[in-house]
């Protein structure tokens, strides 16, 4: 996996031992989404999924002790097999976008986009995150934060190379 930061936005880019089309299909499914997406020791449960410019990813995330947060990603721009662009966000139970119950500096909203190239068999992703809609003040936490969201898209990146990896090339 590398990493890098381009001015205010962090870019990861990981390769993983699967087919282009499982990998897309791991990221755009509720039944797959649920088994790897979020922190390590999470549950997630999918409220709803509507993979589509103008849907939404509404899911629960719980910890080993009772814990809940809810995020919510909005999509924002789909090309099947090549591109996934959302905005992310904590959310309430409903939907509503709310701030992290961590912290009030975290960026109401992240834009995030996924980019996917196959090569031999292999598909590599890269990440892009960058705040949108924020204060200057949150911008510059955001930015503080890219050790602390390498480590949280490593272990979510981990998760989903285990589940390819357990699919065995197919779902």
């Amino acid at each position: 996996m590398t990493v890098r930061s381009e001015g205010k936005e962090l870019v990861i880019t990981r390769v993983f031992q699967a087919p282009l089309e499982l990998v897309f299909q791991a990221w755009s499914e509720a039944e797959h989404l649920k088994r790897w997406w979020g922190p390590k020791g999470f549950e997630i449960h999918v409220a709803e999924l509507d993979f589509r410019p103008g849907g939404f990813f509404h899911y629960r995330m719980q910890a080993s002790d009772g814990t809940q947060m809810w995020g919510k990603f909005v999509y924002r721009e789909i090309v099947a097999l090549e591109k996934i662009v959302w905005d992310n966000s904590f959310s309430d139970e409903s939907g509503n976008i709310v701030r992290a119950p961590f912290s009030d500096l975290i960026p109401l909203e992240i834009r995030n986009s996924v980019v996917f190239s196959a090569n031999q068999g292999a598909t590599t992703i890269t990440l892009r995150s960058a705040p949108i809609n924020a204060s200057a003040e949150e911008i510059s936490f955001f930015e503080g934060m890219f050790d602390s969201m390498l480590e949280g898209f490593g272990g979510t990146f981990d998760q989903l190379e285990q589940y390819l990896q357990h699919k065995d090339g197919a779902f």
